[in-house]
């Protein structure tokens, strides 16, 4: 018995991103280098990671390993560059933004729940914590989240095209 493989009721499916917050890391640049900095670092070990690693954010921890903020480019510019300070004389510690202030993400948030955090605060990367007991898991940045977007519509795009010209439709039909 011929069943079809790609129903209506499947299309549905097909267009939802299933990807999380923590899947989305796994993917990213952050997952792969060191990405947390300390306080009390001069900023121009940040500006010489930034660099390095082809990233925009560190996570800001303190001499006990706690999470504490994010020092991003954005902070660089805003608070030392526009003033044209020294950065000899300054520290992650004096221009960081602390938690207080930081959008968190849990691990299974989904991927349409980041984006709407990034764009209601007008961010670019998202803390991620574990959902059981809080604890600072990675980081994700919109780059990545739109990197999984373009590769789930990809593949929904390439599903649907071969299902118009025939090719899966049914089982065994390969």
């Amino acid at each position: 018995m011929n069943t079809f493989r790609f129903g209506i009721r499947n299309i549905n499916n097909l267009t939802k991103n299933t990807s999380n917050a923590y899947e989305i890391f796994k993917k990213s640049c952050y997952y792969k280098c060191n990405f947390k900095i300390n306080a009390n670092n001069p900023i121009q070990e940040a500006l010489m990671r930034f660099s390095v690693l082809n990233i925009s954010s560190l996570a800001v921890i303190d001499d006990e390993q706690n999470l504490i903020g994010v020092c991003s480019k954005r902070d660089y510019i805003n608070k030392v560059g526009v003033f044209n300070k020294q950065n000899q004389d300054i520290a992650v510690k004096d221009i960081y933004t602390n938690m207080n202030n930081i959008v968190v993400v849990k691990t299974t948030d989904s991927i349409d729940t980041c984006m709407e955090k990034m764009l209601l605060k007008d961010i670019h990367h998202l803390l991620i914590t574990d959902d059981k007991d809080k604890k600072f898991i990675g980081m994700i940045s919109m780059k990545d989240i739109i990197k999984d977007i373009v590769i789930n519509k990809n593949e929904i795009i390439t599903r649907l095209t071969d299902f118009n010209k025939g090719k899966g439709a049914f089982f065994g039909s390969e």
